[in-house]
């Protein structure tokens, strides 16, 4: 007879490796959306953030819960996770804890599973009994289950479970009494030997593989071993040692031979393992869930075939992101206006405090506009998140997965990554840090390498400039389409493209992979919680202040003293005089001679330089270098000087082929130190950063390069 699905046996006297003075430990695990924020309240009363969207509760999160029989216990309420092989950063907090990776190996683990999406609540609850964990399922929501008419029998899934299932309803209460009960007679009885799952031959033999490498490495894994073995096969990937903090080489190493052995024999280990993972959970919930005699289409069914409609799915989701772009873009700016009124205020307030000195110029040009450049990037991240939380919530972001995955995952792209992307026309800011709802964590440094590619606001001032000076208003092409429309379309036409074909060359090389599978299954429409999605908003606002924004001021501050240091011998000098005898601009000309094949020369590299603080400081840097005071990309006199404006040869500095070459540069440029600092915080390396950097600007020159030559030799040069 075959044992029950994690039938319990003894294994174990109770609580043995936990000191006598400690209070027991039960973590609180479950699947997005599935009530498990809301069940932490209602057990302890605790004032904590109850949402599903990856990445708000990063840290754990613990209570006292008084328990009859017991005494205290500690609750610890972990981030949402779907699996234990789960590659998000955030997830990772949930897997390591459940693994015994965060230290002390829990006492009990709450599972808290959806009573309406019930199949993808075991595949956790079936990941967390394979380690041998004292468990416990809360059903939730058996309340929508029986207006949905799903009829569950709780005694035969918990016998085939092999573990105690308590029907609660966390909103209302209903049920809590006998959940603390049941945790505390869990409490009282041995671990339970997994009982594994029964994978296909050749996934069972790379599991066996592994796993004599794991026991010998980590010998005090116990019968968590095959289940800490599963969760490396499936989530290490090329990631540097120093993120894999607890992974010894040897393990790292094994992993990464068995998955390319596999990836070369064209065989997908993830969907063996996670395949014969869900036929189990399909036998325990078909044997246990009836579903209603006469099912009929319910209002959600009528919805679900508009929103996952090839067609009319794509209508919907972009008439969704142009609301989403029109809220990045104009319902943003009063707010970023303010912010801007505000750092200048507190400039001018220095400034009159302070004699004119260094201090008072590191003050108010480093510092201040340093904190300036942090603080102005809130309204859109704010705004992006709160969007990405509805959608999550609502249960929206899924639908939108399943209808964009075929376009992205062609190019080697989550489906998932379209929310990224698109938010990159934007700011890559927010952008990369949007990055977080891929689970993957391949996938989202994929996203994440291609996204300073999408051509952002802040480019747009420089495209608007180099056409002015460079097409007149007059010049057409074929006499009806103007020249300058057809040079800006090219542009944001062209950033889409280098970062979808930059996709599909980085997933077949660096980030080399299968193309990424979508598994999901469609949550139930819910309305979101105002004060959840504020709760989150605040909280993904507070992570890039803390940890991006100190680099990014940081940065601020070097580029500035590299724009005013040295100082020119006359004191009477102009600011112009003072950025061209500066390292910016001493750089500038030591970058003349890799610029002239582009048409420019050191002015444009000044420019350059500058932009890297922010892209759209390049049109300001340009007016200081031509002495052009309060220049913007619509300053008419700057314009002017710019198209007058002759090389040493004597030729025309800005020509249409020159001009072209320098937008196509910005195109593809990484020019953006936010942007690099952020990568940073959210790679948790500086090697993918300066990755993205080199490779690049490679192409950016490269590109320019043959815009520049090939325009000259059709006669645009001039």
């Amino acid at each position: 007879m075959t044992p029950a699905f994690g039938a319990v046996v003894p294994a174990e006297p109770v609580r043995a490796e936990v000191p006598p003075a400690a209070r027991p430990v039960i973590l609180l695990a479950g699947n997005p959306n599935s009530g498990k924020s809301t069940l932490f309240n209602a057990l302890t009363g605790a004032d904590v953030k109850v949402g599903n969207y990856p990445g708000v509760t990063v840290t754990r999160t613990t209570k006292v819960l008084q328990l009859g029989g017991i005494g205290p216990v500690d609750l610890v309420d972990l981030p949402g996770t779907y699996s234990l092989s789960a590659r998000s950063q955030d997830e990772q907090v949930a897997v390591d804890a459940v693994l015994g990776r965060a230290g002390v190996r829990p006492d009990a683990v709450l599972v808290v599973a959806d009573a309406t999406a019930l199949g993808r609540a075991l595949y956790l609850a079936g990941e967390i009994i394979d380690t041998g964990a004292r468990a416990v399922i809360a059903l939730n929501m058996v309340d929508e289950a029986r207006t949905q008419r799903l009829a569950i029998d709780e005694a035969r899934l918990a016998t085939d479970l092999g573990v105690p299932v308590v029907p609660i309803v966390a909103r209302s209460g209903h049920g809590l009494d006998q959940l603390r009960q049941t945790l505390a007679d869990a409490l009282r009885t041995p671990r339970a030997a997994p009982i594994p799952v029964t994978l296909p031959p050749l996934a069972a033999r790379d599991v066996a593989a592994l796993a004599a490498v794991v026991r010998r490495e980590l010998p005090g894994l116990g019968e968590a071993t095959r289940a800490w073995t599963t969760w490396a096969l499936l989530s290490i990937d090329d990631a540097p040692p120093d993120e894999l903090v607890g992974v010894p080489a040897a393990v790292r190493s094994t992993a990464h031979e068995l998955r390319r052995a596999a990836l070369h024999d064209g065989r997908n280990l993830d969907l063996e393992i996670i395949g014969a993972r869900y036929e189990r959970v399909d036998r325990v919930v078909g044997q246990a869930v009836r579903p209603p005699d006469q099912p009929t289409r319910r209002w959600t069914d009528r919805i679900d075939a508009v929103l996952t409609h090839r067609v009319a799915g794509v209508v919907v989701f972009a008439l969704t992101m142009l609301t989403l772009f029109q809220a990045l873009f104009s319902w943003s700016e009063p707010a970023i206006a303010f912010i801007e009124r505000l750092v200048a205020f507190a400039q001018g307030g220095v400034s009159a405090a302070l004699p004119a000195g260094p201090l008072h110029d590191l003050l108010v040009d480093g510092v201040i506009a340093g904190v300036g450049n942090v603080i102005v990037f809130v309204p859109q991240i704010a705004l992006l998140f709160l969007f990405i939380g509805v959608m999550e919530d609502a249960g929206y972001l899924a639908r939108v997965a399943f209808v964009i995955d075929r376009v992205m995952g062609s190019v080697g792209l989550h489906g998932k990554s379209f929310v990224p992307m698109l938010s990159g026309f934007s700011c890559a800011v927010p952008a990369v840090m949007a990055t977080r709802t891929l689970e993957n964590r391949t996938d989202r440094l994929l996203t994440m390498m291609v996204l300073p590619l999408m051509s952002c606001s802040a480019r747009l001032p420089i495209y608007v400039l180099v056409i002015a000076t460079v097409f007149g208003p007059a010049a057409r092409i074929g006499g009806l389409v103007s020249a300058g429309a057809v040079a800006l379309f090219a542009m944001y036409a062209l950033s889409v493209v280098a970062a979808l074909g930059a996709a599909a060359v980085l997933r077949r090389t660096v980030l080399r992979g299968p193309r990424p599978t979508l598994l999901l299954e469609l949550p139930p429409y819910r309305w979101p919680v105002p004060s959840v999605l504020a709760r989150a908003t605040w909280r993904q606002v507070r992570s890039f202040l803390v940890d991006a924004g100190t680099i990014i001021l940081a940065l601020t501050i070097v580029m500035w003293a590299l724009l005013n240091y040295p100082k020119p011998a006359d004191p009477r000098a102009d600011v112009g005089a003072q950025v061209r005898t500066s390292v910016a601009g001493r750089l500038g000309h030591l970058m003349e001679p890799a610029l002239e094949p582009l048409g420019l020369d050191w002015r444009v590299g000044i420019g350059i330089l500058g932009a890297f603080s922010a892209r759209e400081v390049f049109v300001s840097t340009l007016g200081i270098v031509f002495d052009i005071s309060d220049a913007d990309e619509t300053n008419q006199p700057l314009r002017d000087e710019l198209g007058a404006a002759t090389k040493a040869d004597g030729t025309r500095l800005f020509t249409p082929a020159s001009g072209l070459a320098l937008m196509v540069f910005f195109v593809l440029a990484c020019q953006c130190m936010s942007t690099v600092a952020v990568v940073h915080r959210e790679s948790g390396s500086w090697r993918w950063p300066l990755f993205m950097f080199g490779y690049q600007t490679a192409l950016a020159y490269v590109c320019a390069l043959v815009v520049y030559q090939v325009g000259r030799a059709f006669g645009f040069g001039a």
